[in-house]
């Protein structure tokens, strides 16, 4: 079953991937009429979130993110189908680095990176960076339940010398790297909710005191590995600027879940300069009532 839903789907996705990015984009806005205005997807989750981060809005500028906060979801959506096409030329045009000597620099003193981000403005193109470093670039993620799908990810990923690492993966494949004397840089959307009881800090974020990732400046600190926080900028629509800034050089110098927090300020940053370029769908919240010794 999983091939023939392949089979079905993957030239519906390549007819997309090789629309003119007008085409693309019109495409996109008629997906989000449908998923905001007649199915309403996640409406009333992005509206509770809204209302929680933001308690003193008033009813017309909530109105007018979560408006722009769809057409950007969808934007996203038509941009990860892109990837299947998409010439380095163009997503290096589309997907810029404002400071990528940083990451450089770090990779001539023979350090490896850990490189945080949030489900902030773009994270699809950012395996672009491999293009710049010698590095070998590892994403952390979710595997697809469809294996088919699973592969094509990694396949587009792995043009650019990405490859994808699922969270199980994690410690023993960086492990096997760190010994073979392997520089890495290692991608982790870092600002979700944990599950409650396997959380090991508590902390506020946005505000609202949750739990949150801790795993990859654990890791980091493991495998004596730089942290460094990436900031997606949308400059217009399909062009992205990234910025870097570094967390921890040594991170072992650092206290417990210091830098985490320091991460964590940075997305609220992000958030309260452009909120509409957040992942308002996901319930990043919905343990706002709890605590740790709830879970004790």
């Amino acid at each position: 079953m999983q091939l023939l839903i392949y089979i079905i789907v993957y030239p519906f996705l390549w007819l997309i991937s090789i629309l003119p990015f007008k085409l693309l984009y019109a495409f996109s806005d008629l997906i989000c009429f449908f998923l905001y205005r007649v199915f309403g997807y996640r409406k009333k989750t992005v509206q509770q979130n809204l209302k929680l981060v933001f308690p003193d809005m008033d009813e017309a500028e909530m109105n007018r993110i979560t408006n722009r906060f769809y057409h950007h979801l969808c934007d996203m959506m038509v941009e990860a189908i892109k990837s299947l096409s998409i010439s380095e030329a163009e997503m290096k045009e589309r997907f810029t680095f404002k400071n990528i000597e940083l990451i450089q620099e770090l990779e001539a003193k023979e350090r490896s990176i850990v490189l945080m981000c949030a489900h902030y403005g773009s994270w699809e193109w950012i395996f672009i960076l491999q293009t710049y470093v010698k590095s070998r670039g590892n994403a952390i993620y979710k595997r697809i339940e469809n294996k088919y799908f699973d592969r094509l990810v990694k396949g587009i990923r792995a043009k650019y010398n990405t490859h994808l690492i699922t969270t199980k993966e994690t410690i023993p494949e960086l492990l096997r790297l760190k010994n073979e004397g392997v520089l890495t840089v290692n991608g982790f959307v870092s600002d979700q909710t944990p599950k409650p009881w396997k959380a090991h800090h508590w902390t506020e974020f946005m505000n609202i005191r949750v739990p949150v990732h801790t795993g990859a400046e654990m890791l980091a600190k493991r495998l004596d590995m730089s942290v460094v926080f990436f900031r997606v900028k949308r400059l217009k629509r399909g062009y992205y600027e990234t910025t870097f800034e570094t967390l921890a050089e040594n991170p072992n110098d650092f206290k417990d879940y210091e830098i985490t927090d320091q991460f964590l300020k940075l997305v609220e940053k992000q958030i309260y300069e452009a909120p509409e370029y957040y992942l308002w769908t996901h319930k990043r919240w919905k343990h706002k009532d709890k605590s740790p010794e709830d879970y004790q």
